[in-house]
């Protein structure tokens, strides 16, 4: 009870606000004071906008902090972000590293939020999907990015990283690793991976498997050299009290 004003205040907007100014900095700190023993794919990406106008950029829910790193702020990129809280401190962060945000989840605001990446990328504008969130399987691909670049013939580029000394967060189903500054790591982006525009369904499931395997074992391969755990996939969220109290009444 002592805290509950503390939870209160957090859900205000301007904490909101400065807990991802806040977040912002120490990323961006953490990013300075890391020794980055390899950063690949950087380049070969920005090549990638230039000769395709625009690309799909995923990642891990896990591996969302450092995801916007090394982005280019004259590079237009805007997120697909849940309007929850969570999603809108993630809004601050990414605003502050150059990048645009898309309100939209698949629970709330999905068919409207779908129609706006459509068009953000035939404007010429990349965007970026966590395709394992906001509720898992964690390091499981949805279709969404495969469906978008199948309709649209821009490419995906996933994007991981490892930091050396990481707190993996192993009691949340995302496993999400908070890196510590002053440490080693790693990070990297896919090839730009093509989905033809005439391909099945059971082609794009195909397509689907490939692009989560590419991303998982890359994601595997860096936290091998930088003495991370191997993580597996497949987590989900535990339920809410709410969550269970809903699906009773309705006799789940």
């Amino acid at each position: 009870m002592k805290l509950k004003w503390l939870k209160n205040l957090i859900k205000k907007p301007f904490a909101e606000k400065v807990i991802g100014i806040f977040a912002y900095y120490y990323l961006k700190a953490v990013g300075l004071t890391t020794r980055w023993q390899s950063v690949t794919g950087v380049k070969e990406t920005y090549e990638a906008i230039k000769q395709n106008g625009s690309i799909i950029v995923i990642g891990w829910h896990g591996r969302t902090l450092m995801m916007p790193y090394f982005w280019n702020k004259t590079s237009k990129l805007n997120a697909l972000v849940s309007p929850h809280r969570d999603g809108r401190m993630i809004m601050h962060i990414l605003q502050k590293f150059g990048i645009g945000h898309i309100s939209g989840s698949s629970d709330r605001n999905a068919k409207e939020a779908a129609l706006e990446l459509l068009q953000n990328i035939k404007d010429g504008n990349s965007i970026a999907i966590i395709p394992d969130g906001p509720r898992g399987p964690s390091m499981e691909l949805t279709m969404s990015p495969i469906f978008y670049a199948q309709k649209t013939g821009k490419p995906i580029l996933g994007i991981t990283y490892s930091i050396a000394g990481s707190i993996v967060i192993d009691k949340s189903w995302d496993n999400m690793l908070i890196p510590l500054p002053f440490h080693k790591g790693m990070y990297a982006i896919t090839e730009p991976i093509f989905i033809p525009a005439d391909a099945t369904s059971e082609q794009m499931e195909e397509y689907r498997q490939a692009v989560e395997n590419r991303l998982n074992n890359l994601t595997w391969e860096l936290d091998k050299k930088m003495g991370i755990p191997h993580i597996e996939k497949g987590k989900v969220p535990k339920k809410s009290r709410r969550q269970l109290a809903e699906e009773q009444k309705k006799g789940k």
